[in-house]
């Protein structure tokens, strides 16, 4: 058994230990500052647990020891202090982050790799799974013009002002709606303002919006820069939510520093309820040259909530925590670069369906050509 550690019980942690716990080729440690949490965990399956401090250098290394490789579900802002650790310890690297500036520190760190040694972040929904989708089709390609990515995870039954509930990290989601966001337009890597860029569409007989949110392009405008003339990456909503959350973030400047996102976020926890009865979203278009002519191939995604050994799992519990088992398992079998950094667009998109994690975004297409 492949010994992990996974550090952070949260709702994603646990998930991902479970997962990863259950299919019996793992010897799973989680560790958490949360002594209670890590109960809670062992009520549901057998995993070894370790109360942890991880701005504690001397524990964080000790947790390494013997660890074949160490996921990060913890916050962001911890995630290149666990990497410089594994750094030391020659242990592989993975986390969810979906910061730009973290990931773009974990990939200097991966430059001192050890043979055997990768250092692979974002690998969650987006960016994660809809980065290996996208550069997947993209392949088709002989020459790129377009490629628009979409995601949204959905409350499966809206029913306040802002159509949308809190199914995951609230700091993540403040994180998409405040920060910078990459694109790719005629040709050259640019930034773009957080919820500027809408637009509508119909999917599945039902209305959304969407616009620009941080970090769900992962590395894929350096990967495609000077291959394509626009590329950019949107968040799925139902209409009306992006102007409610504009007007916070903007209208009353909750997102211009740390200080002004934690009242957001305090907002937000204490406004907004929890669901686990979710839906993802997930839509790529992309167009080019294929085959002599102008083409678009488009590829949409809808996956529920739904249970997983007699316990609710949200949607994007179940995604989110399934892509990284995934990926995972594709680095213990030799499917992926052996030493540095790995980007996802790395990632084979049929080692990752064919694979018994990843074959959860198996799901039946929505439509073969979507207008985005």
């Amino acid at each position: 058994m492949t010994p992990l550690l996974v550090i952070g019980a949260g709702k994603i942690g646990a998930s991902l230990a479970r997962l990863l716990a259950d299919c019996g080729d793992y010897a799973v440690t989680v560790a958490d500052r949360d002594a209670e949490a890590l109960m809670r965990l062992n009520e549901h399956c057998e995993v070894q647990t370790r109360v942890l401090n991880v701005r504690d250098p001397v524990s964080l290394a000790e947790a390494m020891q013997g660890q074949h490789a160490v996921i990060s579900a913890a916050s962001f802002d911890v995630n290149t202090r666990i990497a410089r650790t594994a750094l030391a310890a020659g242990i592989s690297y993975f986390d969810l982050t979906e910061d730009v500036a973290t990931t773009q520190a974990i990939r200097r760190l991966a430059a001192g790799s050890r043979a055997g040694q990768i250092f692979m972040p974002q690998c969650g929904l987006a960016p994660g799974f809809i980065g290996i989708l996208a550069a997947d089709i993209a392949r088709r390609f002989s020459t790129l013009d377009t490629i628009k990515m979409r995601v949204g995870a959905l409350p499966q039954y809206p029913d306040n002002r802002i159509k949308y509930n809190l199914t995951w990290s609230t700091d993540g989601l403040i994180n998409e709606y405040c920060n910078a966001c990459e694109a790719i337009r005629h040709g050259r890597l640019t930034t773009v303002h957080a919820l500027e860029g809408l637009e509508h569409f119909a999917l599945d007989g039902l209305e959304y919006e969407a616009f620009n949110t941080s970090g769900g392009l992962g590395t894929l405008c350096e990967t495609l820069a000077g291959r394509v003339e626009d590329m950019d990456y949107k968040t799925v909503r139902y209409p009306g939510h992006r102007e409610l959350i504009d007007f916070l973030v903007n209208g009353l400047r909750l997102g211009r520093d740390r200080a002004h996102r934690q009242t957001l976020k305090k907002i937000l926890e204490e406004a907004v309820p929890i669901t686990l009865q979710d839906l993802v979203l997930v839509v790529v278009s992309v167009s080019g040259q294929l085959d002599g002519q102008f083409r678009q191939i488009s590829d949409a995604r809808k996956i529920y909530h739904g249970s997983y050994h007699g316990q609710p799992w949200s949607a994007i519990q179940l995604t989110t925590a399934a892509s990284v088992a995934a990926i995972i398992d594709l680095h213990v079998a030799g499917l992926l670069p052996d030493t540095g950094f790995v980007r996802q667009e790395d990632v084979r998109l049929a080692d990752f369906l064919g694979n018994r994690f990843g074959q959860h975004y198996d799901v039946p297409r929505l439509a073969a050509e979507i207008p985005v």
